[in-house]
């Protein structure tokens, strides 16, 4: 594969341990669009756990290109090769979501310093709220820590490729967006 995101794996784990023995581990944001920087961390998080849900937010906070429906079908096209990762929405607290789907962690990916200062308050702030789920961070393979869906977003905008940045149908999303604002 000569993309940046790990190999996808087989989901036999879980199958055979009880449910309540299933680890299951939570990886949200607003994906507003999943990047191969996002896939990485997936698949990263996809081998420490039995189950991942992709938690894909409302975003409430802030406008997003593209609308929670075609943030999820854009997600779930991306990692359907991932048979223990599941894409949900989610609007509302992260803690809550974890409480309602039995995780025992969330995952986040810390591409710089600067990420770590936020996500390491976020994840005091979750510890409080619920104690029993714990906050795992993930770096993504160096050469993809520069990828945010901020910058794709700009470089797609302005009529960049972002073909080495995102999934072939991200990028094929985001040209659409593009042309028609031409038009």
């Amino acid at each position: 594969m000569s993309r940046s995101a790990p190999a996808k794996k087989p989901a036999t784990t879980a199958a055979a341990k009880p449910a309540s023995e299933v680890r299951l581990a939570v990886y949200s944001g607003t994906f507003d669009p999943l990047t191969l920087g996002h896939e990485d961390v997936i698949g990263r998080a996809a081998r420490l756990f039995d189950q991942l849900i992709v938690a894909v937010a409302a975003a409430h906070h802030k406008k997003t290109q593209f609308s929670l429906e075609q943030r999820l079908s854009l997600a779930r096209q991306s990692l359907a090769d991932w048979p223990q990762v599941r894409v949900l929405p989610l609007d509302g607290l992260i803690v809550d979501f974890c409480r309602q789907h039995g995780a025992c962690a969330v995952v986040r990916g810390i591409r710089n310093a600067s990420d770590f200062d936020y996500e390491a308050q976020m994840a005091a702030m979750n510890r409080k709220l619920l104690p029993s789920v714990e906050t795992v961070f993930v770096l993504p393979q160096p050469e993809l820590q520069c990828i945010s869906s901020t910058l794709v977003r700009e470089i797609a905008k302005l009529g960049g490729d972002v073909s080495a940045l995102v999934n072939p149908a991200v990028a094929a999303q985001l040209r659409s967006a593009h042309n028609a604002a031409l038009h």
